[in-house]
């Protein structure tokens, strides 16, 4: 007999954000528009099923905007990216369109922002990842990029009165918060972005899968493992005692992980579409688990609108 849960919880809000939909949707039309090949730097959000059905359209995925040929078309991917690539991307005659969420745009123009009143701007933030690549990229000379609090212990910086921090959009709300309040207490005249850099649906998702987590004895998260944001949401149900697992779909679900469980929460993170979540409720009913509940803790309506480039286009195909 395989091991069914009694209940499926799944947490409201999760999956798409305002920026991965406008960033998926931009690929989608710009396809439409100037039909395939259309290039993507990097991969548009990180998300595997995504990238695949995108590629399967004409989407061709490239690390650089150097591997594109010239005079293409390339849309930029949600995380942003640095003004040298808008930069080399002119150079190549490359028609670009920006698909960077527009929070993570807000973050740029901090970095910038403080680099032009001479702050010493500390990024909070995971190495390695395309969002902080982009951001560094603004200031290069003045950003200084802290993981931990053991960082900010470690950190030595000329002027601890022009201190600055922002942070990447997409980590955990409470670690970010230790770090920000060790910043505080090591240089007391730092200064910080207008409003927090944490992007709404990261938070929302986090507030969510809290109180999944409470309600059930094991959630699942849809998402990939470069997900920065699908992580999180493994740690903070982990931090508050629950097994969680990250898996991209229905059919990375381990045995051993439901027996003994009698309320199975899931969400998923703010890269993954709905379709997945809903294949995974299907495995669960095929199992023989008849109550599927929605655990509403946040209604969210952001929206944003598309780039520039496909709102024209748009416009002049119905006119």
């Amino acid at each position: 007999m395989r091991p069914a849960p009694e209940k499926i919880l799944l947490a409201s809000p999760r999956g798409y954000c305002a920026g991965v939909d406008r960033a998926v949707q931009t690929v989608e039309r710009a396809l439409d528009f100037h039909g395939a090949p259309v290039y993507v730097r990097k991969e548009i959000v990180h998300n595997k099923h995504v990238v695949e059905q995108l590629r399967s359209r004409g989407a061709i995925f490239v690390e650089d905007e150097t591997e594109v040929p010239e005079g293409s078309t390339v849309v930029f991917s949600a995380h942003g990216v640095a003004p040298s690539v808008h930069e080399n991307s002119a150079k190549r005659g490359l028609n670009t369109i920006d698909a960077t969420c527009p929070l993570v745009t807000k973050v740029h123009r901090e970095a910038v922002r403080f680099a032009a009143d001479d702050y010493t701007i500390v990024l909070i933030g995971h190495a390695g990842h395309e969002e902080v690549e982009g951001t560094m990229g603004e200031a290069p000379d003045h950003i200084v990029l802290v993981e931990t609090e053991d960082d900010v212990d470690a950190l030595e910086i000329g002027d601890p009165d022009r201190v600055a921090y922002i942070s990447q959009t997409t980590l955990s709300v409470d670690e970010t918060r230790a770090i920000i309040a060790r910043l505080r207490e090591k240089f007391p005249n730092i200064t910080g972005p207008r409003t927090d850099d944490i992007c709404y649906a990261t938070t929302n998702r986090q507030l969510a899968v809290k109180q999944l987590a409470r309600a059930c004895d094991l959630v699942l998260v849809i998402g990939s493992q470069n997900s920065s944001n699908s992580q999180r949401l493994v740690d903070v149900t982990r931090e508050l005692g629950t097994d969680s697992y990250l898996i991209d779909h229905e059919g990375q679900v381990d045995e051993t992980w439901l027996e003994g469980r009698r309320v199975v929460g899931i969400t998923s993170g703010a890269s993954a579409p709905e379709e997945l979540v809903q294949r995974l409720v299907a495995f669960f009913r095929a199992r023989g688990t008849e109550s599927v509940e929605e655990l509403e803790v946040v209604q969210e309506d952001v929206r944003f609108m598309l780039p520039k480039p496909i709102r024209q286009a748009l416009a002049a195909q119905s006119a």
